[in-house]
């Protein structure tokens, strides 16, 4: 008798099955050179990654000693910055005073704190006839005349400073303007 179209059906995936289970069991096992190749590269991307992290870690150490080179150099610019106005204080108690002992005092007080800021690195900034944006900072300006022209610096009214080689305060000046 004929078969089926199911019993067909049966047989086809039968075969089917059968031909996976050969395929599967047929896999073709790498050639030990093919493993030793496939080792070599993993060890050398393995190196190279090595060799990466260890670039790494130097740059981030360099730059970790760099960074506490810098914290150390500019350790004591806040407690300058907050010193600065104890001397502006005395220095206008020295405009007011009257001669005596008293003034006497206050200017050796005013004279000790500006050799204690100077050993520090503290120094004043010359201010110049021409206006320096990168260590002055003009409060206002007045029309310029034939004795202050265009940029040029007319007064200072509060002194500036350097700490180091950073500008601690700027020098507040007036400016001549066009």
């Amino acid at each position: 008798m004929g078969a089926t179209p199911q019993q067909l059906m049966s047989e086809d995936e039968t075969v089917e099955d059968a031909t996976d289970e050969v395929a599967e069991d047929e896999t073709i096992e790498p050639t030990l050179e093919e493993k030793l190749a496939e080792a070599i590269a993993r060890a050398e991307k393995a190196e190279a990654e090595i060799t990466y992290k260890d670039a790494d870690i130097i740059n981030i150490r360099k730059r970790n000693a760099s960074d506490r080179a810098e914290l150390m150099k500019f350790a004591g610019f806040n407690l300058c910055g907050r010193i600065l106005p104890v001397l502006d204080s005395l220095e206008r108690a020295l405009d007011n005073a009257e001669d005596g002992p008293l003034t006497d005092g206050i200017r050796l007080t005013r004279d000790n704190l500006l050799d204690a800021l100077q050993a520090e690195g503290v120094t004043p900034i010359e201010v110049g006839p021409d206006f320096d944006p990168n260590v002055m900072e003009a409060l206002t300006t007045l029309p310029a005349t034939e004795e202050h022209p265009d940029g040029s610096v007319i007064q200072t009214l509060e002194s500036g400073w350097m700490y180091k080689d950073r500008v601690l305060r700027p020098a507040r000046v007036v400016v001549s303007k066009e």
